[in-house]
This record gives structure tokens, sequence and C-alpha cells, in this order.
């Protein structure tokens, strides 16, 4: 039987990322992500709820967002799903943690726009990168970036490559 794992999320980090290293010395990036749901009940009152999900990065998509994410601030996440079963050490008893495994994401929100820092961010939101480099639909758009750049080579993001 055939089988399809893949996760799309919108949301806000919930804490800061944390950065550390496997012995391998990849780089593994953890953090809370915070995707809002608005709907209407049977009696028409507005409600909003949050599902909290913990999320995983490696490699160099890890040190990026380790570099340019903290708590609040917006992201849209690409990736799987991933169960883990352990023995807790102290108690002998069995647990588990659902975590998706990032593996495609954009940085969402201005640079001190909606977004940064403690602010919120919606789908309207700059994505958080200069103007993509060579020509775009309608032609040459915006400037080459400066040499300072902190997004790495051959990274451009655009509103174009926002889903939605």
């Amino acid at each position: 039987m055939a089988s399809f794992n893949r996760v799309l999320l919108l949301g806000n980090l919930t804490r800061d990322p944390q950065l550390r290293y496997l012995p391998s010395q990849t780089p593994l990036v953890e953090f809370g992500l915070a995707v809002n749901r608005r709907f209407k009940t049977a009696s028409g009152e507005d409600r909003e709820e949050a599902c909290f999900v913990e999320c995983t990065a490696f490699g160099k998509q890890a040190e990026i967002i380790n570099q340019y994410c903290q708590k609040g601030k917006p992201i849209f996440i690409e990736g799987r799903l991933k169960y883990d079963q352990w023995e807790d050490k102290q108690g002998g008893g069995k647990r588990s943690k659902l975590t998706v495994v990032v593996e495609n994401f954009q940085l969402l929100g201005g640079r001190g726009g909606p977004g940064a820092g403690q602010g919120g961010g919606d789908a309207d939101s700059q994505v958080d990168a200069p103007a993509p480099r060579g020509p775009q639909r309608g032609g040459q758009r915006g400037s080459p970036p400066p040499a300072d750049n902190p997004i790495p080579e051959g990274k451009s993001f655009g509103e174009d490559d926002i889903p939605f």
C-alpha cells in the first residue's frame, strides 16, 4: 500500500530555537510552533484554538533557523511527521513524541514590521528577504542584495514564493 507523509504549517515560534550538534557534527535545531485555527461554533460564536507542534531541522537549515528566527516570529514550514518512542529512565514507563521534521521553510514577516520580534504576522506579511535576483515576470525587479546579505547564496525568496 502506498503512503504519503507531508505536513505544511504556517505559524509562530513559541520559543527561541535551540541549536545543538549530533555526534557526527550535524547541526540540529528544535523549536515549537503555534498554529491557530479560527472557526464558528454551531451557535455562531467566533472561536479560535491553537495547536502546538514540535519541529526539528537539520544541517544548514538548522543554522539558518537558529540565526534568523526567535520567539513570536512567523514561519512557513514543509516537512514530514516523525513518531519516536522510548522507555522513561526514571519511571520506567513508555514515552512518545510526535514531531515535524522540517524539509523546507520560508521566513515570513518584514524586518522590523509584522512578525519581527514578538509581533504577529499574517498571510499578507512580506517575506523576510531581499528581492530575488535575476529576471522575473515583467523583467528585472529590484537590485542585487548587498554583499553582506544574510541569506545564503543561491537562496532567494520573493512574494511569488509564498504558497497562498
